[in-house]
């Protein structure tokens, strides 16, 4: 009996293994407890293991290749064809080991510890944003119940406290503690931000990639490292069109009969990544001007809405990306006709 493949379903403390044999039938089906994982797989002769790709897949696929196997990881949407009827570990194992197999099969990128460390600090830094936003927009719904207001923006609610604790505001003595305190926290908040910007800044000014992805325009030392680290593998995808539609950049296409129907994009892939190219593809918008900008975003700003043509621009610095980090050459400004 000799396993060729085997699908692994992960979870947090139970594992589901199925096995094939050269036959394709099944010869290994059994539960694993996560403190047996590595004994198990230690024993097995060295085979091809397929996982559903998540943060925690990343860890084990590390761990199963330094036991001498050869792992791959399968986003979880092309997995689920496969699955049959009903839904239990020991159908997604099997479904996992059926879809490991199609010669058609798309593949993620195994992600080393240390970039999962830097995607680590994005993460915290997205989940402060959301907090430093939730608490500013509490301080100055709190302000306005006692008819004090000021103008949106971080760099008001000094001026919101201010106009609170004027004696002609009338707020009661309550009020501006609890303020005060929000506001303390708001500081708190703001000093671990630039924290981890300092080191998220280190991270870009060493890294070659992100270094040269932050020539593109619309692109700072953030979407640079992000892309750097959530992409370390470009050569998986086969053109920049394929970079963007994984970034959920491409129409939906809904075609049949040799009729072509194409709508709003699919906004499927990493919606993270999607967001900062968006944003700087709003910058670069937002400062264009006729003459020194390309004459094709002139062009499509004349004819489309600004919020469309910078979804259209994202996509374009999506394929010129994917062809910088590919190539390793910085970018090159087109030149006028």
């Amino acid at each position: 009996m000799r396993i060729i493949r085997v699908g692994l379903d992960t979870s947090k403390h139970v594992f589901q293994v199925h096995g094939v044999d050269e036959a394709d039938q099944p010869v290994l089906r059994r539960q694993v407890r996560r403190g047996e994982m590595e004994k198990v797989f230690a024993k097995l002769p060295a085979t091809r293991i397929g996982l559903e790709a998540c943060g925690a897949s990343h860890h084990w696929a590390r761990v199963l290749r330094g036991l001498g196997h050869e792992v791959v990881l399968m986003p979880p949407q092309y997995v689920k064809p496969y699955v049959k009827r009903s839904k239990n570990d020991a159908i997604d194992a099997e479904a996992i080991c059926e879809a490991m197999s199609r010669p058609g099969m798309r593949f993620v990128a195994v992600k080393s510890a240390e970039d999962q460390a830097g995607l680590m600090l994005l993460s915290v830094r997205d989940l402060l944003v959301k907090q430093r936003t939730m608490l500013i927009n509490a301080m100055r719904g709190h302000a306005a119940e006692f008819g004090v207001i000021a103008a949106k923006g971080p760099v008001k609610i000094a001026e919101l406290l201010q106009r609170a604790h004027a004696p002609e505001a009338g707020v009661p003595a309550l009020v501006l503690e609890l303020l005060n305190l929000l506001s303390n926290q708001l500081d708190a908040l703001e000093a671990r931000l630039k924290t981890i910007e300092a080191q998220l800044l280190v991270r870009h000014r060493s890294n070659p990639v992100s270094q040269c992805l932050a020539t593109q325009p619309g692109i700072g030392p953030i979407g640079a490292i992000s892309l750097a680290l959530r992409v370390p593998d470009p050569k998986t995808f086969r053109s920049g069109r394929h970079f963007a539609a994984w970034l959920g950049l491409v129409p939906k296409e809904n075609s049949s009969g040799g009729r072509r129907r194409l709508g709003a994009i699919s906004r499927q892939g990493d919606a993270a990544l999607r967001k900062l190219l968006v944003l700087g593809a709003t910058a670069v918008i937002r400062f264009a001007k006729p003459g020194k900008a390309s004459p094709w975003l002139v062009n499509l700003l004349a004819r489309k809405p600004k919020k469309l043509a910078a979804v259209a621009l994202a996509n374009k610095m999506a394929r010129t990306l994917w062809a910088m980090m590919v190539s390793g050459e910085v970018y090159r400004r087109p030149r006028p006709a």
